[in-house]
């Protein structure tokens, strides 16, 4: 894009400044979104990534596109056109549209649309770079033409950063996935975002300050742009192709390119100290970014693996959102905001003066509380922490609506009044009424005060997890010395098959117990966990760990705390050998035992759920119809569905939910339906925290491979033909398969016999036990070992066709699937009130109304994994009941409701 040359409303100029929808509210848009969904994020599907992206990829994005384009105006003496104006709105548009969709296709796990969004995004980005390029290249050369060469840079790496997003969201196995989200977040954080915020920030910086800038500015900026690029591809690069030093050392480059442009910064500060709080702000956002590069830096340098990386960076990569990008992005509009309002000084101020009401206070409140989360401290303090942030940051959005209602009245006022207003601004303008230092400092105090007073409230709540006890200090003293002076022993475990070796050591009491665990597992996530809660967390295929398990002073058991492996026999046995008899167990064990009752398998008792209960207003039902095959063309069909378990909180019962395991968030899965002769190529991906399998029933092959168990973060395809027809079960295959059926991991396939006739409707009902943990935790593996279950369900929900009954017409003629998934109650499944003129089970009628007979039949019996139809007419309006006849499991939840109305 070239300058306009001929004279017309082309190279009509427009005005910098004044309101412009387009270019002034996404931002505040993308920001209530956040605060919106930080507030409900309980209820949203990847909540963390959402927020992330929201501020990064939406606000941030914009604001970037928009103030880079302004700076680089500025800098170069370009005019902006009508024409210009119009095409930066394009782009802008492009960059919000794509965001949008990028978000969307990532919460629908629809692949397509994210990979549509991410080109947008890109293209936005591109278009944008060329502008930059033509508008250096059309100017008069200017002492601060290398911002706008950082401008240019940086927008040359969000499509890169677009399109390893969009890699990533395709579903990727360890240790790729870790790799590749580091080199995403590097690209972007580093490149798009970091390279932006240099190169403004060396004019923008004592612009605030109102201070001069160094002489050495320029030339510092131009040295440092070419160590920063070169930092960003060889950091972005090493993690892409699985290289941790090399990683490391692009890392540790820029933060020696950042070093490079630090003398200006700290000259402007050392002229006039920051007080605003936009210059306050921005402070805060670089000490955060250069902090939060030393900490991935140490992570590279110290990590043993990407999986240990990736751990390491989960945690890292919510400071570098929430302490440096979005406080460069409050400081900055807090500062640019008033300015480009433009009006006159007096507007300008007032608008400046409402946007840094109490600087002090929120900032310090926000950047402790953001320590202290960043700190070893209880879930519970941090969790008041990140409220007292989050409040700290969102009061932005009030004050900066409040900022423009008191732009519009000062403005108004000027022009109201007898003089001119000045239209344009000679210089920053700094807020009235700001605070004294004494002040200033009171606000600062009052809000590190505020974050100590949560941290106290979170520690006496709950002391135990904040590590305080109250112990008697003598003999605290004493018990240090015995254990700091105690012989020490070593251990290899190994965690395999259901099994540590050994699983059985005796320890001389008084022994220091050291156990260096590995899991060689080819599949399974384990984990150790001791008597006294020290634990090794969950260990994947071939990650280890060491476990320092304290002095042993008495017997102590251990266990897998993944469900159902501790009764699968994954249990340890700590002997203290020449302990006294009668000893108790060890003070470590008794400490916090009460904390651990999940991780033992024994979990408290559940409260029953209400069967009478009714559900929430809006209750809808799991969809039972199904829907009708296609015209057969006489060609086999390829039937290709993708499967992610997922472990999510849903409801089974009105107001009582469970933690369970999932194909596609449902339990049941997806419903499979095809012809004899069909093929299908299922792709199972593993988004839970434990290995997971998948097996169809419906196809006959070697298990070897296709169900084999599969770590978190890996994907298997699982392709077979279906050569026989029925309904099917699919289920979790991985041990102990009776808690992953029973927690929520089977579904049906329906194979449809040749010359099926043609019914007026169609359902699927698949009957399933629930052996409930306490509420909101997964399955008690304990009660199915009792095989007594809490629950005898229809589609995964308690009684749910009794609230929601199946819709039919007299007359019509129902064919109902019927599939007993267990994992071990038997079903007999009875209409009342109807009766069966064909009945199909296990391949074979049974009953079949096309046959010259008076016969019927009554109930359709099935064992576990067996299944069937039948079909029946209803011919009398009314509500007709069906449950299944093992009565005692129809009153626990296996009943429901046909609701029989007149034709209209």
């Amino acid at each position: 894009m070239s300058l306009p040359l001929g004279p017309g409303p082309e190279t009509a100029k427009v005005p910098g400044r004044g309101f412009w929808p387009l270019r002034d509210l996404p931002t505040a848009l993308w920001l209530i979104l956040v605060v919106v969904v930080a507030l409900v994020h309980r209820l949203l599907p990847a909540p963390r990534w959402l927020l992330i992206h929201l501020l990064l990829l939406g606000a941030l994005s914009h604001a970037i596109l928009v103030w880079s384009q302004y700076f680089a105006a500025a800098l170069l003496k370009r005019k902006v056109t009508v024409a210009e104006r119009h095409r930066q709105s394009l782009r802008l548009s492009l960059m919000n549209g794509g965001a949008l969709v990028v978000v969307s296709g990532v919460l629908a796990e629809l692949w397509p649309m994210t990979l549509a969004g991410a080109l947008l995004v890109a293209a936005a980005a591109g278009w944008h770079g060329l502008w930059l390029y033509h508008s250096l290249r059309g100017s008069l050369p200017s002492p601060f033409a290398p911002s706008v060469r950082y401008y240019i840079a940086a927008a040359c790496f969000l499509p890169v950063g677009a399109g390893l997003g969009t890699w990533i969201s395709s579903g990727l196995a360890s240790p790729l996935h870790e790799r590749l989200t580091l080199a995403h977040a590097l690209v972007n954080l580093l490149g798009w975002v970091g390279l932006t915020v240099a190169g403004t920030l060396i004019t923008l910086w004592p612009t605030m300050l109102r201070t001069r800038m160094a002489p050495n500015a320029a030339p510092r900026l131009r040295r440092a742009l070419p160590v920063l690029v070169i930092a960003v591809l060889l950091a972005a690069g090493g993690a892409a192709a699985g290289h941790l030093l090399l990683a490391a050392a692009g890392v540790l480059g820029y933060l020696a390119g950042l070093g490079m442009t630090a003398s200006p910064f700290i000259h402007a500060a050392k002229a006039k100290p920051p007080r605003s709080f936009a210059a306050l702000s921005v402070l805060s956002a670089v000490c955060w970014w250069v902090g939060t590069l030393l900490w991935a830096l140490y992570a590279l340098a110290t990590s043993s693996d990407w999986m240990q990386m990736g751990r390491f960076f989960n945690r890292i990569a919510p400071y570098l959102a929430a302490g440096f990008a979005a406080q460069i992005l409050l400081g900055a509009l807090s500062y640019l905001v008033p300015v480009v309002l433009g009006g006159g000084p007096r507007p300008v101020r007032a608008a400046a003066t409402v946007l840094d009401r109490g600087a002090a206070w929120r900032l310090s409140m926000a950047n402790a509380a953001l320590l202290a989360c960043a700190l070893p401290v209880s879930s519970l303090v941090r969790v008041l922490c990140s409220v007292l942030y989050f409040g700290a940051m969102a009061s932005f959005l009030p004050l900066l609506f409040s900022s423009m209602k008191a732009h519009r009245v000062a403005k108004r006022e000027v022009v109201e009044s007898a003089g001119p207003p000045r239209l344009r601004e000679r210089g920053p303008v700094e807020p009235d009424g700001a605070s004294p230092p004494g002040q200033r400092m009171g606000q600062a105090a009052a809000g590190l005060m505020a974050v100590v007073l949560v941290i106290a409230i979170g520690v006496a709540l709950d002391p135990a997890a904040a590590g305080v006890r109250l112990p008697d200090v003598a003999s605290t003293a004493q018990q240090a010395d015995e254990e700091a002076n105690a012989p020490v022993k070593t251990v290899q475990m190994e965690a395999r098959d259901m099994r540590f070796t050994p699983n059985r050591i005796e320890v001389e009491a008084g022994t220091r117990l050291v156990i260096e665990l590995a899991n060689t597992d080819p599949s399974q996530v384990h984990d150790l966990v001791l008597a006294n809660g020290v634990g090794s967390g969950r260990l994947a295929p071939g990650q280890s760990a060491t476990v320092d398990v304290g002095v042993i002073t008495a017997d102590m058991d251990g266990w897998c705390s993944i469900v159902g492996h501790k009764q699968m026999g994954m249990v340890l046995q700590i002997v203290a050998v020449g302990a006294p008899a009668s000893a108790a167990p060890s003070s470590a064990a008794s400490e916090g035992a009460h904390e651990h009752d999940q991780q033992t398998g024994q979990q408290p008792a559940a409260a029953a759920p209400d069967l009478q209960a009714q559900p929430a207003d809006g209750f809808s039902a799991h969809n039972p119809v199904l829907d009708p095959l296609p015209a057969d063309t006489g060609k086999p069909v390829v039937h290709k569905k993708r499967f992610t378990v997922s472990e999510l909180e849903a409801e089974v019962s009105p107001g009582f939910t469970q933690n369970l395991w999932t194909f596609n968030g449902a339990a049941p899965g997806p419903v499979l339906h095809g012809r004899v002769g069909d093929s299908f190529e299922i792709t199972l991906h593993n988004d839970g925290t434990m290995g997971h399998s998948i097996d169809f029933h419906a196809g006959s092959l070697a298990p070897d491979e296709p169900m084999r168990t599969i770590a978190p973060g890996e994907e298997l395809t699982y392709t077979f033909t279906a050569t026989m027809s029925g309904i099917w079960m699919y289920h979790c295959a991985t041990a102990p398969m009776s808690a992953h059926i029973a927690n929520g991991m089977y579904g049906a396939v329906i194979i449809e016999p040749e010359d099926l006739p043609e019914v007026d409707k169609s359902f699927v009902m698949v009957q399933s036990e629930y052996y409930l943990g306490s509420e909101g935790q997964p399955v008690d593996v304990g009660k199915i070992a009792g095989g007594n279950p809490d629950l005898v369900v229809f589609n995964g929900y308690a009684n749910q066709y009794s609230f929601d009954p199946l819709q039919v017409a007299t007359g019509e003629r129902l064919r109902i699937w019927v599939l007993s998934a267990g994992p071990n109650r038997p079903s007999s499944f009875h209409v009342i009130g109807g009766q069966f003129d064909t009945v199909y089970a296990e391949g074979a009628y049974q009953l079949d109304a096309r046959d010259e007979n008076s016969g019927g039949s009554q109930a359709l019996a099935l064992a576990p994994a067996q299944g069937g139809f039948v079909e029946l007419q209803l011919p009398e309006a009314g509500n007709y009941p069906f449950v299944t006849h093992y009565m005692s499991d129809g009153e626990k939840g296996a009943r429901g409701v046909i609701k029989v109305s007149d034709p209209k």
